[in-house]
């Protein structure tokens, strides 16, 4: 067995189309009327198909999970995000953990969370460099 895909449930599905294309270049590999496949993997749903089929409401928000994607040059990303024709709704701006690891976090139009993170081989990489110039 493998995991085939994510579903995200949406409210507006071009406007979610659209923040996934501007934001992270997925495009569409296929539209089935409410219910679109991405590139990556990621699958948007109507939020009346979702609720028809489970028989029950959907609840937005709640920061149980999110979407993880890599970018190696946050600073751009960061400027990409201040320059995007959507409202960028953040969990926070560019941080950097304990580990070293630098991340962004965003909530997309219906509130689900997204972590645009620099791989570990960079965070290693900047570790090492650090470490040899003392």
């Amino acid at each position: 067995m493998r995991l085939k895909n994510i579903l995200l449930v949406v409210e507006d599905i071009e406007k979610s189309i659209s923040f996934y294309k501007e934001l992270f270049g997925l495009r569409v590999l296929n539209d089935f009327d409410g219910n679109v496949i991405l590139t990556e993997g990621l699958v948007l749903q109507d939020r009346k198909i979702w609720e028809h089929l489970i028989e029950k409401e959907v609840t937005y928000g709640g920061n149980a999970s999110e979407l993880y994607f890599i970018e190696n040059d946050l600073e751009d990303f960061q400027e990409k995000l201040d320059h995007s024709s959507f409202e960028i709704n953040y969990a926070h701006k560019l941080k950097t953990y304990d580990w070293g690891q630098r991340v962004i976090r965003i909530y997309d139009p219906d509130g689900h969370m997204i972590e645009i993170g620099e791989s570990l081989d960079v965070v290693e990489r900047r570790k090492a460099e650090n470490s040899e110039e003392k």
